[in-house]
């Protein structure tokens, strides 16, 4: 008997300190979901509506309402332009898995890159979109992918309405995170496709699904969970040491778990 309860005031010490290990992580991104200020990442807003009467400059800077372009299907990236680390990749990406995909853009759905840089003109966007329609093999109509630019207010009310937040640092660029945006006909949110490469299949599957309005929830919450924001090399890195102490934890309280049933159980048979 003395020897049981020793084990396990030994367990609860373990646990204690795992837990007081791992708490500030946990604080840590608490504090960014609480305050959206610093928070850096996205808050899917699956079934939410963006708003569609908001009005943005194409690459030849003509001014083109939301509901105008999001009439089908829509993917839609947000990305700023002199962007020295992800955006380029994830477009080259979007790129890729377009010229992949059985589906065509302007016909079954639309694409839509629009800066979240207020400073940012009408002449990066174009720049933007020539170099990216340059590397594919496939030709796309006018409209099937516009790259656009907007003033502050209109750029604050789409990335709050689509759960993007971003941060700028001392260097002018953003830490932000990557992912294409699933948008319904009717530009409500079906799904998130988070990184910078793709798969055709899966792009497919977001047209289909957003089409008929069905909304698809993603893995954002747990990859938040495994992946920490490095400031320094702007991006993302797998958090090693969150990891193990959540394993660890999980295998110490089964243990517990066991070692207690067990004296239950002997309890019982006395």
């Amino acid at each position: 008997m003395k020897f049981r309860t020793s084990k396990h005031c030994l367990l609860y010490l373990l646990i204690f300190f795992l837990i007081i290990l791992i708490r500030p992580f946990f604080a840590q991104e608490q504090k960014q979901v609480n305050d959206k200020h610093v928070k850096i990442g996205i808050d899917e807003k699956l079934g939410s509506t963006i708003p569609l009467d908001l009005t943005f400059l194409d690459e030849n800077g003509k001014k083109v309402k939301l509901s105008s372009l999001v009439n089908k299907p829509t993917v839609m990236a947000l990305v700023y332009y002199h962007c020295p680390a992800m955006c380029s990749p994830m477009l080259m990406g979007l790129a890729e898995v377009v010229d992949r995909t059985d589906l065509e853009p302007g016909k079954d759905y639309n694409i839509v890159t629009i800066s979240f840089d207020p400073k940012e003109t009408p002449a990066y966007a174009k720049k933007w979109r020539e170099e990216r329609l340059s590397t594919m093999k496939k030709s796309l109509p006018n409209g099937a992918w516009t790259f656009m630019t907007g003033d502050s207010v209109s750029i604050r009310k789409l990335t709050d309405a689509s759960g993007f937040y971003y941060q700028k640092d001392r260097d002018s660029n953003y830490a932000h995170m990557s992912s294409l945006i699933m948008l319904s006909p009717q530009g409500k949110i079906t799904r998130y496709i988070l990184g910078t490469q793709f798969n055709p299949v899966d792009l497919k599957m977001a047209v289909i699904n957003a089409q008929q309005g069905l909304v698809m929830p993603t893995l954002n919450k747990i990859l938040a969970f495994c992946f920490s924001y490095e400031r320094k090399g702007d991006k993302y890195v797998l958090n090693i040491t969150r990891m193990v102490g959540t394993v660890v934890l999980f295998m110490v309280t089964v243990v517990f778990a066991v070692l207690t049933i067990k004296g239950k159980k002997k309890k019982v048979k006395k």
